[in-house]
């Protein structure tokens, strides 16, 4: 939440100029606040209207935050440090994709009220994200050295309702055993998201194999898979190949429990 104060205090001071306290009352900011902050945000803007925003409300302390900014503070170190923070996010650059995933059952509730997750696909040169939509949380992270992926067609290609999906693996350990997690994200982009993956990853491997020192023929495993029939995909996908056992988790979101994964053994048995 602190990272949105601060972002949102740069842009209103981009915008607005420096603070002017006879104009940048608590009531200008209850009111503009959809410009300065996201949305997940602002779910409590009845309260604004109704003047009940506590001190610590969003709208507060973005005033706080523009109020602190130095009058004389040039708007190309604001820029900057905007785009210093921005850059230092693992997805930015990327291209996003509208999607959805499944929501975990827990419960019987929840089995009644069971509705997917909408999402963002985040992809860049580095790697695939998958973000909640609604909370603004990454919820999976992985570079392309840490995945496989495959695309499938709808099984019913007539019925609207059935989308065509990305299936994204990728390894964890888990309880002390290393398994593969597959994610299955549904969405109407799926193909652009197939041909953007494959572009990128085709062009690692050519970077991979330009940077190989002459008359190195030893074989590799591939360090990129895919199933060989994305027009008929079935679970499981081929299997993490032996380079990356051992990947680290680094990239990995810690928000795993959000999500519906299928998880399979090292003899592609579905556990």
């Amino acid at each position: 939440v602190g990272h949105f104060i601060m972002l949102g205090g740069i842009q209103a001071r981009l915008e607005l100029g420096p603070y002017n306290p006879h104009l940048h009352t608590i009531h200008f900011f209850r009111e503009q606040h959809s410009r300065f902050l996201p949305v997940h945000m602002r779910r409590g803007a009845w309260r604004s209207w109704l003047g009940l925003s506590g001190k610590n409300s969003p709208e507060v302390r973005l005033l706080e935050h523009y109020k602190r900014i130095p009058p004389a503070t040039p708007d190309r170190k604001l820029q900057r440090k905007y785009l210093e923070f921005c850059w230092a996010l693992p997805y930015y650059g990327c291209a996003f994709f509208q999607g959805q995933v499944e929501q975990p059952v827990r419960g019987l509730t929840s089995l009644i009220t069971h509705q997917d997750i909408p999402v963002l696909v985040g992809i860049n040169p580095q790697g695939v994200y998958v973000i909640d939509n609604i909370q603004c949380t990454l919820l999976l992270g992985l570079k392309f050295e840490e995945m496989s992926w495959d695309f499938a067609k709808p099984s019913q290609e007539d019925n609207p309702d059935c989308l065509p999906c990305i299936f994204i693996q990728f390894r964890v350990v888990e309880n002390g055993m290393r398994v593969s997690k597959i994610l299955q994200v549904f969405s109407k982009q799926a193909v652009m998201m197939d041909a953007l993956i494959s572009g990128f990853v085709e062009d690692i491997k050519k970077k991979t194999a330009a940077a190989k020192p002459a008359g190195d023929e030893t074989d590799r495993p591939p360090v990129y898979d895919t199933a060989t029939d994305s027009d008929d995909t079935q679970m499981p996908l081929t299997m993490v190949t032996g380079a990356r056992r051992d990947v680290p988790q680094t990239c990995l979101g810690n928000k795993l429990s959000k999500l519906t994964l299928a998880t399979f053994d090292d003899e592609e048995t579905r556990l």
